[in-house]
């Protein structure tokens, strides 16, 4: 089958276009069709045969009900019976909008429709493009995500024709959709009405109009072991082809976890994924880092999170790690997807950021021009099995002194680089527990025990290797004696090597 593809402008429908599109829907053809949440695939909903194809286009189990699509609210009253009072005043509010409602089904919709129920889930979208082909398809079109089933949902008509091209008789593009969430689904069927899925219409949002109402308990997390009300919802959907994994704790601890975790894939050679947020990215060194959006208006992430997961799909990572989100408003159904995406891993962030003892070490020397330096610049070429932020700054720094010409002419002679080093200040702020200060000598460690507090991780290089040998100072002497500092230097950051690697390993 060749996928007819056709562009079309929600501010200027083309009528041929919807004309040619509701056609292929009333011979029992498949459209994608853009809606404000994910792109639907469109069948029509009275038909049989329809549900069928779509159920085979998709490779979507056959219990999993569609979702019927109408473009005019006295519409629901040909596909449902016994609708609750309630019903006027939500649609009232939220249609044509990203909600769809669960009611007793009238005769005339299949049961291959509502996958063997005796219940119904109706929308109405608030996409022009979709209400005009609904209409032209005679009003009632089913539209699941127009996906291969179990992969992320499509919010372009480019992730449609990536997973259904030559399935589906036709898709229309109208560029990116506005939510890039599926609708929340309610069911009317119960009372009080319950969320059966979480989306951009939330239970306070709710609330305001028509009273309490009850959340699934099996919407989020895999401790219930109670089956999902919605049927769909105990199928593993929207996943990466690689494994995805949540990090959950405070965002501070989320990002050292993250950068751990991604540090030590980076090392075994594998292609790391992170999901960060506007506020993160700049914190993370390895891995493909994707901006999913900001947490000031989360919003910007609902709409962004599929796209991101296709794309690694894209680049063949072999693991994602993702920020977790707040429970509340649209981070509900974030989390919810994600959750689904994940297949329920996730990680204590806290329990991972106590396997790592230090994160930062600061050489710590008096001027800060040349051993410091030297010694940052040689524990940065290591090996490490963890990550570490290496650093280093001096006592008494009176002005931004650039490095030694000395040291650098040693330290390029064994293939490493000064250039650009600038002297700096020690900062007492990095008297931190989860920061290791070496000194370079016994007096710069005596005057920082003197002058500042929390200084339980400050040693003397030389002492914390476990080696007796003390770095000669080279300043004021021959190229040869920084060439006699550096091989000291070297032989105390080999010992240095091997303990911090200790520690990863448990051994300390």
């Amino acid at each position: 089958m060749e996928t007819i593809i056709r562009k079309i402008d929600k501010n200027n429908i083309d009528p041929e276009v919807i004309e040619e599109a509701g056609n292929i829907l009333k011979n029992g053809g498949l459209v994608a069709f853009p809606t404000e949440t994910v792109y639907g695939l469109g069948a029509d909903a009275l038909k049989e045969e329809a549900a069928k194809k779509t159920y085979a286009a998709k490779g979507r189990p056959s219990d999993n009900p569609l979702i019927v699509h109408i473009a005019d609210y006295e519409d629901l009253k040909a596909v449902a019976v016994n609708i609750p009072a309630k019903t006027d005043a939500l649609a009232a509010h939220f249609w044509p909008g990203p909600l769809t409602m669960i009611f007793e089904k009238s005769e005339i919709v299949p049961y291959g429709t509502t996958g063997g129920l005796d219940t119904v889930a109706v929308r109405m979208p608030s996409d022009p493009v979709a209400a005009a082909v609904i209409r032209a398809a005679g009003g009632f079109v089913s539209a699941p995500s127009a996906n291969t089933s179990g992969r992320p949902s499509p919010t372009t008509a480019q992730h449609v024709s990536e997973d259904l091209d030559g399935k589906i008789d036709m898709i229309l593009d109208s560029g990116s959709v506005d939510i890039g969430l599926e609708s929340t689904i309610l069911d009317m069927t119960v009372e009080p009405p319950m969320i059966l899925r979480p989306g951009a219409i939330t239970a306070d949002m709710f609330e305001e109009v028509i009273g309490p109402v009850s959340v699934d308990e099996t919407i989020l997390g895999s401790e219930s072991n109670k089956a999902p009300k919605a049927p769909g919802m105990k199928y593993r959907h929207y996943a990466p082809k690689a494994k995805l994994i949540i990090a959950e704790g405070d965002i501070r601890e989320e990002v050292l976890a993250i950068r751990q975790l991604a540090y030590a894939a980076h090392r075994k050679g594998e292609r790391v994924g992170i999901i960060a947020t506007g506020e993160t990215l700049p914190f993370y060194k390895y891995g493909i880092v994707k901006n999913i959006g900001t947490r000031e208006n989360e919003k910007t992430i609902a709409r962004n999170l599929y796209r991101v997961l296709r794309e690694f799909d894209d680049e063949e990572v072999d693991i994602i790690y993702s920020e977790s989100f707040a429970m509340q408003g649209i981070g509900s159904a974030i989390m919810n997807r994600l959750e689904k995406a994940a297949g329920h891993l996730r990680i204590s962030a806290s329990a991972v950021v106590k396997q790592q003892r230090y994160r930062r070490v600061i050489f710590v020397s008096n001027t800060d021009s040349y051993i410091g330096p030297m010694a940052a610049e040689l524990l940065r070429n290591k090996e490490l099995e963890q990550e570490y932020v290496v650093d280093c700054s001096g006592l008494v720094v009176l002005f931004p002194e650039p490095v030694n010409p000395k040291a650098e002419a040693i330290m390029k002679s064994a293939g490493m680089t000064l250039e650009g080093h600038v002297a700096k200040q020690f900062d007492s702020e990095s008297l931190q527990p989860d920061t290791l200060i070496l000194t370079v000598d016994e007096s710069t460690k005596k005057k920082m025990i003197s002058e500042y507090e929390n200084t339980e991780n400050v040693y003397t290089l030389s002492e914390f290797a476990g080696e007796g040998e003390e770095i000669p100072d080279p300043y004021g002497k021959p190229l040869t004696a920084y060439g006699e500092c550096f091989e000291v230097l070297k032989r105390l950051i080999d010992k240095l090597e091997e303990k911090l690697n200790s520690f990863a390993k448990g051994e300390e």
